[in-house]
């Protein structure tokens, strides 16, 4: 996996995924746009062919003092986050895949296929987007692991959690430290790694914290620690009072537009998801489907040995050149 210097791809997660599923990181040098030529000349043209043609694009921003009410990109915003990722893997894989590139003379699509009968089909490993993997995207607490409470489970972002299989309820499990990760989009649910095996485990309060992103859930704090400083109250947030407040009418007009983002994002995440799941089958059938003509096509050639004599007088040695 080719990345450039960002610092979220230098992270001890980013590391332990790739580590974990057997894949080597290979970074762009530092100041050196020209290694990354293809991709970036190729953002230009999806800008210029795609994004600033659409409803709501930034570009009168540059020229601030031509933006009026009129056409202000902030009242015209009209995409959502799923829709506009729908339109541009259109865009990519129908439009810009199919159409004839000037510099190719040809369409990208059928120069790939080109190459590939030339050079060959480069395999290589083929990661299941499974819950195992899921896990491994995961982030964790700064300590990166938590205690066994017993009849409390490990506490997590001031929540506590407990396993849906009653794992924690092992004498052997009771008091020690296990490592934790959380779902950032859905704070009702938390993964314990217990007997070498990751375990699902669900909060307290499910029913009202399920569903609610840890952004939600941040902005909830902020809300509930101004309340009780207000009334000259301890400031102690527990999961409880989280859930009382995303219950409330409050907490709906406070968090309504950190809301539709999370919904927003989860929506792209699932079409990813479906996509990537679709193509995986396409793929399993592509290759049963070629196991199967490759059997076929064994079993009905003729057996040369058994049809033709073999006269021993003709049999000649292999030269040196055919050897090698």
């Amino acid at each position: 996996m080719v990345v450039d210097n960002g610092v979220e791809f230098g992270s001890i997660y980013f590391e332990t995924l790739l580590a974990a599923f057997g894949c080597i990181k290979k970074q762009r040098p530092v100041a050196s746009p020209r290694f990354g030529s293809i991709i970036e000349r190729f953002f230009g043209t999806s800008h210029t062919e795609f994004f600033y043609n659409l409803k709501g694009n930034t570009q009168i921003t540059k020229q601030i003092r031509l933006v009026n009410k009129t056409n202000n990109p902030k009242a015209q915003a009209v995409w959502t986050l799923p829709e506009i990722y729908e339109y541009f893997c259109e865009y990519i894989y129908v439009i810009y895949d199919q159409r004839e590139h000037p510099a190719l003379g040809q369409s990208p699509c059928v120069a790939f296929e080109k190459g590939l009968t030339q050079s060959g089909m480069r395999f290589g490993q083929r990661i299941i987007n499974d819950e195992n993997f899921q896990i491994f995207t995961l982030p964790s607490t700064p300590k990166g692991s938590a205690k066994v409470i017993p009849k409390l489970g490990v506490k997590v972002n001031h929540i506590y959690y407990w396993s849906i299989d009653d794992s924690f309820l092992h004498p052997e499990v009771e008091g020690t430290q296990v490592p934790i990760r959380y779902d950032p989009w859905d704070v009702g649910t938390a993964y314990a790694y217990v007997k070498n095996a990751w375990v699902r485990c669900i909060s307290q309060h499910y029913s009202s914290l399920q569903g609610h992103s840890e952004r939600e859930i941040r902005l909830a704090s902020i809300e509930i620690r101004q309340q009780k400083k207000q009334y000259n109250q301890k400031v102690t947030i527990k999961a409880k009072d989280l859930a009382q407040y995303l219950e409330s009418a409050e907490a709906q007009e406070t968090l309504q537009i950190q809301r539709l983002r999370d919904l927003a994002a989860t929506g792209v995440r699932q079409i990813v998801s479906s996509k990537i799941v679709k193509q995986a089958q396409s793929v399993v059938k592509e290759d049963l489907a070629d196991i199967k003509n490759n059997i076929t096509e064994e079993l009905r050639l003729p057996n040369k040995l058994e049809a033709q004599e073999i006269n021993p007088r003709r049999i000649q040695p292999y030269s040196q050149q055919e050897l090698w």
